[in-house]
C-alpha cells in the first residue's frame, strides 16, 4: 500500500508551497556555503516532520503562514542536528550519501550545522507566535540533552530500558511530540488539545525510533548502514537490551557492556547481533511499537473528526511501524 501518497493527500499543495520555502532557505551565494546546501538539499528526506506539522494544522483548523515558517523551522533545527550528529559519531553516510563532515570536514559541518540552527530560529521569529518560538528553542534544548544523556550511559554498567526510553524521548520522540504542538498552536487549538497533539507525537516518535533500531540488525544497502552499526557506535537499543536482560548469561552481558565502552570488536558485534536475534528481541521490540501504536490510534479516535486527515494520520503510524528505511 502506497501509505505516502496517502499521508500527502490532503496537504498536497501545502507540501509543495513547504518545499519551495525549504529550497528557498537552503540557498546562497556563490562559494563553500552554497555547495553545502546544494549538498544537504540534494539529500532531502520524505519530509516526515512537516508533513506532521500541516496535518495536525489542518486537524484543528488550517495551513497559514504561521504553520508554514513552524514546519520550515523544526524541519532545518532537525536538519542542523543531523549534521551535528554526524560529527559527533563519526559517522561517513546519511540516509546513503556521504555525510556533510565526510564529504568536506567536521569544521565545515559543526560552521554549517550551526547556519541552519540560525537560519530556523530565524523563520520561527517569522511566525510571530512565542509559544512557538519557545517549542523550538526548547526543542533544540532537549536534542542535545539525549545527545549528552546517550553518551553519559557509555559509563553505566547497568542495561536499563528505562534509560534507553529517556535517551529516545529525548532524542527522536521529541522531534515528533514538537511538530504536534507547533501544528496545533499554529491552528489557534487550546491547552488541552495541544496536550493531547503532543501525546500523539510522542508515541509516534518512540514508534519511529523502535523500528529504526530494528534495522540495525539487519544487513541492507537500502538502509544505508550497516549490521551492527549502532553497536559500534558504542549504542545499546532496544531489541539487546532486552535480550541482555532477559538472559542469565554473564558472557552476553560483558559483550554489551563492551559495546558501551567501545572496546568491543566486529566478531563480538556479529555474536551480539546474533544472540539478540535468537533471543527475542527484534520480536519483543516489535510488541513494544505495537503497544505504543495502540496508544496513538486512540488519539485519532477520539481527537480527529475528518476522514481524510485521520487516514492520513492513521497511514502516518502504518508507514512508521512497516517501513524498511
Amino acid at each position: 500500500m502506497d501509505y505516502l501518497s496517502r499521508i500527502r493527500k490532503p496537504i498536497e499543495s501545502d507540501l509543495l508551497a513547504f518545499a519551495e520555502l525549504f529550497d528557498e532557505s537552503l540557498s546562497s551565494g556563490d562559494g563553500l556555503l552554497s555547495q553545502v546546501l546544494a549538498h544537504i538539499r540534494q539529500r532531502a528526506g520524505k519530509r516526515m516532520r512537516p508533513m506532521l506539522i500541516l496535518l495536525m494544522a489542518k486537524n484543528y483548523g488550517r495551513v497559514t503562514d504561521v504553520t508554514q515558517n513552524a514546519a520550515l523551522g523544526l524541519e532545518l533545527l532537525h536538519t542542523a542536528s543531523l549534521v551535528h550528529d554526524d560529527v559527533v559519531d563519526e559517522s561517513g553516510e546519511r540516509r546513503g550519501q556521504a555525510s556533510v563532515n565526510a564529504t568536506y570536514n567536521n569544521q565545515v559541518a559543526v560552521l554549517v550545522g550551526d547556519y541552519l540552527l540560525s537560519t530556523a530560529l530565524l523563520r520561527v521569529a517569522r511566525t510571530r507566535n512565542i509559544d512557538i518560538v519557545e517549542y523550538l528553542a526548547e526543542l533544540g534544548r532537549t536534542l542535545a540533552a539525549g545527545e549528552i544523556l546517550q553518551l553519559s550511559t557509555t559509563q553505566n554498567r547497568e542495561i536499563s530500558e528505562d534509560v534507553y526510553y529517556q535517551v529516545i524521548t529525548q532524542k527522536t520522540a521529541a522531534l515528533f511530540e514538537a511538530c504536534c504542538a507547533m501544528g496545533a498552536i499554529s491552528a489557534g487549538a487550546g491547552d488541552a488539545d495541544i496536550e493531547e497533539a503532543k501525546r500523539f507525537g510522542r508515541n509516534l516518535g518512540i514508534i519511529f525510533q523502535i523500528r529504526d533500531d530494528i534495522f540495525d540488525y539487519y544487513d541492507s544497502a537500502e538502509i544505508g548502514k550497516p549490521t551492527g552499526n549502532d553497536m559500534a557506535e558504542g549504542k545499546l537499543t532496544l531489541p539487546v537490551i532486552f535480550a541482555v536482560n532477559d538472559s542469565a548469561d554473564e558472557a552476553v552481558k560483558s559483550l554489551a557492556l563492551k559495546v558501551r565502552n567501545r572496546t568491543v570488536t566486529p566478531e563480538e558485534i556479529a555474536l551480539l547481533v546474533d544472540f539478540t536475534k535468537t533471543h527475542g528481541g527484534i520480536e519483543y521490540a516489535e510488541r513494544r511499537m505495537n503497544d505504543f501504536k495502540a496508544e496513538a490510534m486512540q488519539y485519532l479516535d477520539r481527537h480527529v473528526k475528518d476522514d481524510a486527515i485521520r487516514d492520513a494520520l492513521t497511514s502516518y503510524i502504518e508507514f512508521v511501524i512497516t517501513r524498511n528505511k
